[in-house]
């Protein structure tokens, strides 16, 4: 395969084609992620989106997720809570603004919202905005109808992360107790009220690569803009718990192949950053420009300061994309 040729097709406009993404993810390993890295640069510049999340609710989850530790199926002695109160919120949200994050996101467990939670959710982000007006403020938090978006929006959240998880085809592995359809329900929904839509997945579930690149072109036709690479971290009693960590090639590869079919995203490395190679640091020369930094669900992350000094050594710009 041509790299160099189709490379310029891209940042001229070109949408390469499913045939041509499973050659390219094939394709010699350098030239691939030099090349998403130009890809990256030519649309990008050296914008880099970065966030930080809290975990606002915890464990229950009535849905089946096999990688997951909040799912009520598994026995992973994860904290169970409901929504946090706003003081513990509104903290947490003030002290990461400080320390240079510009976004910032509540992530619920369970299928969904409740009506309560939502209108506790938005009584919290006004509360955040008196102090840190220009924080910008997400939420992840199941399946939410398109009135539950409206009201969010109008409280100052604009931006959803809802994940696909994985491949059309390869969802009914790792989930049955809600649709890949629905997921899509709820993406179209939140973009129908107005607000900017996160979507990804996880790699390492025992997908295939092509599941991969299917997922990809899924976000691409959703005209999804900040997608999520998360890294599987097999946790125990799971039924994934076996999974082997994928290699820092594959996750490249990955990211890398993401740029080229979605080359003005931000592409953001997730969850399992603390089992890659310097914590990522030859994705983000491969495609990648984003990222979740500080604690995560229930497993650990990167400080910020860490971030920030591997950041500044990139020479990237710190900023809400």
């Amino acid at each position: 395969m041509d790299i160099f040729n189709l490379k310029e097709k891209v940042k001229n406009g070109y949408k390469i084609n499913r045939e041509e993404a499973i050659e390219l993810y094939k394709s010699d390993y350098k030239e691939l992620t030099q090349s998403a890295d130009e890809i990256r640069e030519y649309f990008c510049g050296s914008d880099f989106d970065m966030c930080t999340i809290i975990n606002a609710k915890s464990g229950k989850c009535s849905e089946n997720c096999k990688f997951c530790a909040q799912s009520a199926h598994y026995d992973t002695h994860v904290k169970e809570y409901g929504l946090l109160s706003e003081e513990i919120i509104v903290k947490d949200a003030i002290d990461k603004y400080k320390r240079g994050i510009p976004r910032y996101s509540m992530v619920a467990s369970g299928k969904g919202l409740t009506d309560e939670d939502i209108d506790k959710i938005c009584r919290i982000t006004n509360k955040i905005h008196e102090s840190a007006p220009d924080l910008k403020i997400c939420i992840s938090g199941g399946l939410i109808s398109e009135e539950g978006f409206e009201k969010l929006k109008k409280a100052g959240i604009r931006r959803v992360h809802n994940n696909l998880e994985t491949s059309r085809d390869y969802f009914k592995e790792i989930c049955s107790t809600h649709s890949y359809d629905q997921k899509i329900n709820t993406i179209k929904a939140a973009k129908k009220a107005g607000m900017e839509v996160c979507s990804g997945g996880l790699i390492g579930l025992g997908e295939s690569y092509i599941d991969r690149i299917d997922m990809a072109f899924e976000l691409q036709e959703l005209e999804i803009q900040s997608i999520p690479v998360n890294l599987l971290n097999p946790i125990k009693n799971t039924p994934l718990e076996n999974n082997e960590i994928l290699s820092m090639e594959e996750l490249n590869r990955t990211c890398a192949t993401f740029r080229f079919i979605n080359p003005k995203a931000s592409i953001r490395l997730a969850g399992g950053r603390a089992l890659m190679e310097e914590f990522g640091k030859s994705a983000f020369k491969s495609g990648a420009n984003a990222t979740i930094s500080g604690v995560l669900l229930t497993t650990d992350g990167i400080t910020i300061e860490d971030d920030m000094n591997m950041l500044d050594e990139l020479k990237y710009n710190v900023k809400a994309v």
